[in-house]
């Protein structure tokens, strides 16, 4: 499937900050089931830093915007080539060892009730068995509900409540996986909704799961699926905070807003 992407992200100060620094992961993955035809990123009046593929295999690159900085523009576009792997993230290469995504973290810490859930799926018939029915568990037990959580909302609290939203589903089925003695991690990007071709507002993310024998495997419970051609992938870390597209700081006092639109279409081959 050939796919565009086009993601606008819109910070506002209300008043002008000295100077504003990122880091951004907004370039897709390097792997079998995803080919980049064109891709770029720009940021108003922004200075390109240093640009590295990190230990996961991500890419990063820095920016810096001097001030005063009233407003700035982070515009993605770009057309990706994608194939469908079953999830499996085939031909990606990272030197981080799989055990490293066993550390809990903040939103990822697993409660009496994501131990039960991850209790419950345990059984005799291998891991990748217990990765799909913790993935089912957990959309069962969190109903998709835009604006029931925030971006701070625990995956413990998730559960808890019963309702949430796609990080909200994979930082549950996180907790739950390193609870099995899975390596889990958070994977961040984009995914193609509409059959109809149609914009969508499109930014995801799922979960991946390390399958000894298999590899990583993805898993998205917010739409039941493993991560198929419609999805794109960026990149990886251990919650959504640490796999975040962009990361950044503002020097100054000026409170900041967001705005971001994402729109992804199909294209014909």
């Amino acid at each position: 499937m050939l796919l565009t992407v086009d993601h606008v992200t819109r910070y506002s100060y209300d008043r002008p900050v000295r100077a504003v620094m990122q880091s951004h992961r907004l370039t897709p993955s390097v792997f079998d089931g995803q080919k980049v035809r064109d891709w770029t990123v720009t940021v108003t009046d922004g200075i390109p830093g240093g640009a590295f593929r990190d230990g996961a295999g991500d890419r990063v690159q820095g920016w810096t915007v001097k001030g005063p900085v009233s407003g700035i523009e982070v515009r993605v576009t770009g057309t990706v080539e994608t194939l469908d792997l079953a999830g499996v993230l085939r031909g990606h290469r990272e030197v981080v060892p799989p055990e490293v995504y066993l550390v809990e973290t903040a939103p990822t810490a697993a409660d009496a009730a994501l131990r039960a859930v991850a209790a419950a799926a345990m059984g005799t018939d291998g891991p990748l068995a217990v990765a799909h029915r913790l993935a089912a568990a957990v959309a069962d037990a969190i109903a998709y509900r835009p604006g029931a959580t925030h971006a701070h909302t625990t995956a413990a609290e998730a559960l808890a409540l019963g309702e949430g939203v796609c990080q909200d589903h994979a930082h549950a089925l996180i907790a739950a996986a390193r609870v099995a003695g899975l390596p889990a991690r958070y994977v961040s990007g984009y995914l193609f909704a509409d059959s109809d071709g149609v914009a969508h507002e499109a930014a995801h993310a799922w979960a991946e799961i390390f399958v000894a024998g298999l590899g990583w495997v993805g898993f998205d419970p917010a739409n039941r699926c493993c991560p198929d051609d419609r999805y794109i992938r960026l990149g990886s870390g251990l919650d959504a905070q640490d796999a975040a597209p962009i990361r950044g700081i503002a020097r100054g006092t000026g409170a900041e807003s967001l705005d971001v639109t994402v729109a992804v279409l199909a294209l014909q081959q």
